[in-house]
């Protein structure tokens, strides 16, 4: 009988170890990502965005990483659509876009009361097959049980060895700009 309890209090605290540690996770599967690279010149906008971005974030490290498939990027016109997925980033060779990183100034940040706290992300981006270093700013806002991420960064094109013919380099910026809406809820 004492080995029944003894097995029923390790389960007990196993389980109970699991639900916190996925207690400090907050989840979206629907973060919303606008994507620009309008050059000043150019007499289209030449925007996209997805709502579907997945971000998993842990509250008690401050630990993040996203993904978004680019071929969610919605743009108002079909052809460009096509040429953001076949000619530039390569969506069927390089079908989603990740970030993996960390709130660097956590102290500063606490997720578990309610707030707007500004928040330095620092981690790498991978992107047509190319990794990259990369640091931003962004706010976090905390209430009504969701954590909310808004940022915004731009990197150049030709870091990620996305290359643009000269033909129409003149409509295409050479810098895309991402902001990123995100509101996130508890994992369970």
């Amino acid at each position: 009988m004492q080995k029944q309890w003894i097995f029923l209090l390790v389960a007990f605290l196993v389980t109970s170890v699991a639900t916190a540690q996925d207690a400090a996770k907050y989840l979206t599967r629907d973060g919303k990502l606008k994507f620009d690279a309008t050059a000043t010149a150019s007499p289209e906008k030449l925007e996209a965005l997805s709502n579907s971005a997945t971000c998993i974030l842990d509250v008690a490290t401050g630990e993040m990483a996203w993904q978004v498939l680019l071929k969610g990027f919605k743009f108002e016109k079909a052809l460009m659509q096509e040429h953001f997925n076949e000619n530039y980033v390569e969506s069927d060779k390089f079908p989603k876009a990740t970030f993996k990183g960390k709130i660097t100034n956590l102290s500063e940040v606490n997720l578990s009361k309610d707030g707007t706290y500004n928040a330095v992300v620092t981690g790498k981006m991978n992107l047509h097959g190319v990794e990259k270093d990369m640091t931003t700013n962004g706010a976090v806002t905390v209430g009504g049980g969701k954590i909310r991420i808004n940022a915004g960064f731009g990197f150049l094109l030709s870091d990620y060895n996305i290359s643009i013919p000269s033909v129409v380099s003149g409509n295409i910026a050479k810098e895309a700009k991402i902001l990123i809406d995100a509101a996130l809820e508890p994992k369970q």
